[in-house]
């Protein structure tokens, strides 16, 4: 291993978690985009009744942190279904909400 790698892993860092931040926001969608310089993550949620899904947080990464977010991802989920068992998906996207999802998900 590099010397700048090992020290990237050696490295402390401080995170901070406003109080906003700490209540977290619901998400159940999230569309996802990219171009060749970075992914973006538009964070919605469609309820039931509500005609209109508005976007309540984007992310914006470069191609090698999303990379990195989707190997973050799977090694989480495979932690937890370890522990807790395996998380059931439907083979229907449409009947993962409660209602009519909008128009344009792309399955």
């Amino acid at each position: 291993m590099s010397d700048n790698v090992q020290d990237m892993k050696n490295q402390q860092v401080n995170i901070e978690l406003g109080e906003r931040e700490a209540e977290g926001i619901y998400s159940n969608l999230a569309i996802i985009t990219h171009s060749n310089a970075e992914f973006v993550i538009d964070f919605t949620r469609i309820l039931p009744g509500v005609p209109k899904a508005k976007v309540h947080a984007r992310i914006v990464m470069t191609p090698v942190h999303a990379k990195l977010l989707l190997n973050a991802l799977h090694d989480n989920i495979d932690k937890f279904e370890r522990k807790f068992g395996e998380i059931k998906i439907t083979q229907d996207p449409g009947q993962m909400f409660t209602g009519t999802p909008p128009s344009g998900i792309m399955h």
